[in-house]
């Protein structure tokens, strides 16, 4: 006759509440909107924002068109340059110094305080008549590189390469940027682990007897 096997009691061992770990994000690519808070709405009219007033002076306008031919009278004294070359450098280099300029750099560089910082994550052409959409000189910033594009589409007789190249710079650089649907957003890259799962953390156990005799009681033993 087979003799029963004994039962040891059962141990509970708790589990500390931070084994769960942490929570990880489960996207890679993130928009959000910037400069909506209403503390920065009222630091933004305490004072005159003059880094983009002066898109509404005199003469603001005229300056585009003179930087353009002052720019391409610079680059035609390059010897060996072509007309098709030049014209296309000249659509490529103000593309990218407006971009630089209107849609990448944020906040304000002087007087930054007297506003409290409201603008420090909006760009140049968000600040530009306090964020309001199809204002004349907003439309003036948006014509003025689809001039310069049909400028240099023509003077560079329709090659379809460099048409190529001008057009996915217009697209890409000017037109985008400046679209209402993307006023004051920012589109955030690995903002958090895009994996999904939570990370490990290791648990912090109770200290238990190192001497197996001891683990239990054997008065707390069962026996069939």
């Amino acid at each position: 006759m087979s003799r029963p096997s004994p039962k040891l009691p059962h141990l509970t061992v708790p589990v500390p509440a931070d084994i769960k770990g942490r929570r990880r994000s489960g996207s890679i690519v993130k928009v959000e909107e910037v400069g909506g808070r209403t503390e920065e709405l009222l630091d933004r009219s305490a004072y005159l924002n003059i880094n983009a007033n002066w898109v509404n002076a005199k003469g603001a306008w005229l300056i585009h068109v003179v930087l353009v031919f002052m720019g391409k009278i610079i680059i035609d004294t390059i010897p060996g340059m072509t007309q098709q070359i030049s014209w296309t450098l000249v659509n490529l280099i103000y593309l990218n110094l407006s971009y630089l300029m209107f849609h990448w750099v944020t906040g304000i560089p002087f007087d930054n305080e007297l506003h409290g910082g409201a603008y420090d994550d909006l760009t140049l052409w968000e600040q530009i008549d306090d964020g309001a959409q199809y204002t004349p000189s907003k439309k003036w910033l948006f014509t003025a590189p689809i001039l310069l594009f049909l400028a240099s589409t023509h003077y560079t007789n329709y090659n379809p390469w460099l048409f190529a190249i001008n057009l996915t710079a217009l697209i890409v650089l000017a037109i985008i940027p400046k679209l209402p649907q993307l006023h004051r957003q920012r589109v955030r890259f690995l903002t958090g682990d895009a994996s999904g799962f939570s990370t490990p953390v290791t648990p912090s156990f109770p200290k238990m007897d190192q001497n197996p005799l001891h683990a239990a009681n054997p008065a707390d033993a069962h026996f069939g």
